[in-house]
């Protein structure tokens, strides 16, 4: 049971803001410049750049950043303690965040930190870097080269149809699209869809910005014109491509509660229901597409870029288990056959990939904006959770950023203004990722490589030649036409057996069983030191995460055994290899590691020695990644194990120290089998608002929907609204049922405070999917408002004496109450800034007296009035000073701000005073 409580906020009762100039969105007017805190109930400092400002609901925390943000797909987050607090919104100066504090204390606001896509937003890095890092050794030249242009000349089309409404989308999203065909294909041909991320809307010369619709004189930026290369290369080969344009989410995806995932698969959910409708009657299809081959909409290809990836991954997920219809705008039954997915720096906020859906998922090796990888997700988190017979794929493209695989996120490329995300500080430039390492592609190195490794997807996922598997699957080759990008891979699913999985309840001697995902050093897979961080274990929405592992080994000499034991014996049998995920530092050369495995009679046989180097890495790097090793099942054989039982797997170092990290250990053989989608129960939880009410206890329950068929299993995770962290339990959901209940007692009363937010998180653990992945009560506090008056103290002073002003309340109430006054413009004479205390000029406004002048000159001179919890008035001081000059009466005036704006409210408060001469 989850007890409704509404908690105060013990707010810092005045905070000076810094100046800013206009960022990449449309200049706003300049907000408070340094912060500094004067608390009413101290209990500490908000740090640089922090500040809590009074909502229109609720106290926000605010965050300010020294530099534009730009718009990205990885959502930017604040964090306390290292547990999330939340996902702020962003102002629309390009520098501000704010996160309603939602019965957060002040007090326990410690630590606050800004992240983004695993990156520190609000600190940057001094230290310098490694030495120059040197690319991987090239791989062998693979027997097939996706990446060749194929015999057919291809054709470019558009078509734009009536914009469509999406479920808590105000306004409509465009349904546009480019399209490439193939000239002279013959019968019907698979179809490509691609769908980009979240980047900018609109521009207007170098002026861009993320609204929606697009402000009149402004153009909608052209993202989904970003892949005509993938397309091209794609319809030479023989196949009909069409890529979507999304800037009506990307423009409104932070009203979403899963970033636009739902409505992203809706989107494209949308477009394919046009292109069924178009193959049943072509004469009502666009020219481009009336004009092309007909349309085999049993073999879809699905490519999608940052939030594009997360988009089309739901919506594979989506035409498999029908979302509830008040979630989705495409209702009805799927008309096509999704047979795999390309994830390109994806995000995966909701941590569940469809698991019988193949998979390829690129990973840029110095992606400035997902800097976390956590697209490796779309990899790790479907082992055991279905059949297992689909390949998920990673590819780890070193030297790629994320924005260069779209031509209209590159710079020189692109009609609106475009960035490089990994931006590099010139200071200290960073030796793997920096514009001028050798291990960094060229824009147009970088997109050759996409290119190549989206055509290896769609010969394996739609035309089934298994001849390119070797480039996904980790078996070590290389495409010719992706050089000179060096392309690594590895992979779950498909031909592989029983495998040993540190999540899955192996035991571990001589090594340490880690948690993945967990903020105690002392608990975590990486050395607390490590420079850099790893792509298996990006963190997620909760505070630490049960069922995620990874076997760490870490020795001093040769010869120091780590053994992984499995709860019961595994069969590898029918297996040729054992292959093996592992990652050692990255930068590191030479490891080498004996493998060996023991049957449940306890023979024991030595299969080989892996020899393991680390990926190119910095500190700002997630290189942290597993390559495949395979040792051949030979030796087993011929030492008479019963490879029908066996029972663990042993690594030996033969270097003389290191460390090492196995993510899983599996049976292998070639292949790629048929992929069935097993009968799943789907799991959706939804959101209520309800009202506090003003007296007695009332209980609700979280909504859970549970569709499709069967029985499986998911884990719950439930966050306390007043620490962030979380309690998890395992449950079994069933098809038509619930099997998840949550329920939250809201207490009411009179006093004004704050919505209170009771969060619920589900992740798929076995034999189930899920769709809306977050959900919870709201609660809402419906108590008006108190009413906010000034009455003057003191506001005719002679000098060395302070103004002063009484703030106040009609009412006590349960949360801050603040607000903020900025100088305004007097008629007549004015004070200057040798009027007034040094002292307090500095610590309101970071200013200095010199050169004298008006304070409503001064820039960043603002009031932050804060009334606690309890208390009904405050009172507001400015300390003048006698300089002993014959001088009129001076006045001073300081008008009430909308904190959102920056501007004066419309009938808000005024603080009026006047200083006359001390004799």
């Amino acid at each position: 049971m989850v007890r409704a409580r509404h908690i105060g906020v013990t707010a810092a009762a005045l905070l000076a803001v810094a100046g800013a100039s206009p960022g990449v969105a449309a200049a706003q007017a300049r907000p408070p410049a340094q912060v500094r805190t004067s608390t009413a109930a101290d209990d500490g400092h908000l740090p640089p750049g922090w500040r809590i400002s009074d909502g229109r609901s609720a106290p926000q925390l605010e965050w300010r950043s020294d530099r534009p943000v730009p718009m990205g797909d990885a959502r930017v987050e604040f964090r306390s303690g290292g547990q999330l607090l939340g996902v702020p919104r962003p102002g629309r100066d390009g520098h501000t965040f704010r996160l309603p504090l939602d019965g957060h204390r002040a007090g326990e606001l410690t630590g606050l930190q800004v992240w983004s896509g695993g990156r520190r937003l609000d600190a940057r890095s001094t230290a310098p870097t490694a030495d120059a890092a040197r690319p991987p050794a090239p791989l062998p030249a693979n027997a097939v080269d996706p990446g060749k242009p194929g015999s057919y000349r291809t054709k470019t089309g558009e078509y734009g149809l009536k914009s469509v409404r999406l479920p808590g989308f105000p306004a409509p999203v465009e349904m546009r699209a480019v399209v490439v065909a193939p000239v002279g294909a013959p019968g019907k041909r698979p179809l490509a869809l691609f769908l980009h991320g979240r980047h900018y809307t609109c521009y207007k010369g170098r002026d861009i910005s993320g609204e929606w619709p697009c402000p009149a004189g402004t153009k909608p930026v052209p993202s989904h014109r970003g892949y005509l290369r993938d397309q091209k290369l794609l319809a030479s080969q023989g196949y009909m491509t069409v890529s979507i344009s999304a800037n009506g989410i990307n423009g409104q995806d932070h009203l979403a509660e899963d970033g636009g995932a739902q409505a992203r698969s809706s989107l494209v959910r949308q477009h394919l229901a046009r292109w069924a409708d178009w193959a049943e009657h072509p004469d009502t299809a666009p020219a481009v597409v009336r004009d092309a081959p007909r349309t085999d909409l049993s073999r879809v290809l699905l490519v999608g870029h940052s939030r594009g990836g997360e988009g089309v991954n739901r919506a594979a997920l989506d035409s498999l288990y029908a979302p509830p219809a008040d979630q989705d705008a495409q209702p009805g039954p799927a008309r096509w056959n999704i047979r795999g997915t390309v994830l390109i720096g994806p995000t995966v906020f909701g941590q569940n990939p469809v698991p019988d859906v193949p998979s390829l998922t690129i990973l840029p090796g110095c992606d400035g904006d997902v800097s976390d990888l956590q697209g490796e997700v779309y990899v790790d988190g479907t082992r055991a959770v279905s059949s297992g017979t689909a390949l998920h794929s990673a590819v780890y493209v070193v030297g790629a950023n994320h924005n260069f695989f779209n031509s209209e996120w590159t710079p020189g490329q692109s009609a609106a203004p475009a960035e490089d995300d990994f931006s590099d500080d010139p200071q200290h430039p960073d030796k793997v990722c920096g514009k001028r390492a050798a291990t960094r592609l060229t824009a147009g190195q970088q997109h050759k490589a996409g290119a190549t490794y989206i055509a290896a997807a769609a010969r394996l996922f739609l035309a089934g030649d298994d001849k390119v598997r070797p480039l996904l699957d980790g078996s070590g080759k290389r495409a010719p036409t992706a050089d000179p990008a060096r392309v690594l891979s590895h992979a779950v699913g498909a031909r592989r057996g029983a495998g040993f999985l540190p999540d899955g309840g192996v035991s571990v001697t001589g090594g340490k069983l880690c948690d993945a995902v967990d903020p105690s050093p002392s608990k975590t897979c990486l050395d607390p030191g490590a420079k850099g961080s790893s792509p298996h274990f990006a963190q997620w929405e909760t505070d630490r995460e049960a069922g995620r592992h990874a076997v760490a080994l870490h020795w001093t000499h040769a010869g120091t055994a780590t053994r992984v034991s499995a709860g019961k014996p595994l069969s590898l049998s029918g297996s040729t290899s054992l292959a093996l995920r592992l990652f050692v530092p990255p930068n590191s050369r030479g490891t080498q590691l004996d493998v060996s495995v023991t049957d449940a009679t306890g023979k024991k046989a030595t299969l080989g020695r892996l020899r393991a180097d680390g990926l190119p890495g910095s500190e700002r790097t997630a290189s942290y990644w597993a390559r495949e090793y395979r040792v051949p099942l030979t030796a087993a054989t011929r030492a008479g194990l019963d490879l029908k039982s066996v029972k663990s797997l042993t690594l030996t170092p033969r270097s003389a120290s290191g460390r090492a990290w196995l993510m899983d250990a599996w049976g292998w053989r070639a292949g790629t089998p048929a992929v069935r989608a097993a009968a799943l129960p789907r799991v959706d939880l939804g959101r209520t608002t309800v009202d506090e009410g003003d007296s007695g206890v009332r209980t609700y329950h979280v909504p859970v929907r549970v569709t499709g068929e069967g029985s499986g299993q998911v884990r719950v995770y439930v966050v306390d609204p007043a620490t962030g962290r979380t309690k998890n339990r395992l449950v079994t959901v069933r098809a038509g049922g619930d099997g998840i209940d949550v329920p939250v007692e809201v207490k009411g009363n009179t006093r004004y405070g704050t919505d209170v937010s009771y969060d619920v998180l589900v992740k798929a653990v076995r034999g189930a999917v899920v769709g809306s992945y977050r959900g919870g009560i709201t609660v809402h506090d419906d108590d008006p408002a108190p009413t906010m008056t000034v009455t003057p103290v003191a506001d005719k002073v002679a000098e060395g004496k302070s103004l002063k002003w009484r703030v106040s309340l009609s009412q006590a109430v349960d949360v801050d109450m603040t607000t903020m006054f900025q100088v305004a413009p007097v008629t007549g004479p004015e004070l200057s800034t040798k009027d007034v205390s040094a002292r307090w000029l500095r610590d309101t406004a970071g200013a200095k007296p010199d050169p004298e002048r008006r304070l409503s000159k001064v820039d960043g001179l603002y009031l932050w009035v804060d009334i606690p919890p309890g208390r009904t008035s405050t009172d507001i001081t400015v300390p003048t000073v006698e300089d002993r000059v014959t001088e009129p009466v001076e006045s001073v005036r300081f008008r009430q701000i909308d904190p959102e704006t920056g501007k004066p409210q419309t009938g808000g408060l005024v603080l009026d005073g006047s200083v006359q001469n001390a004799s």
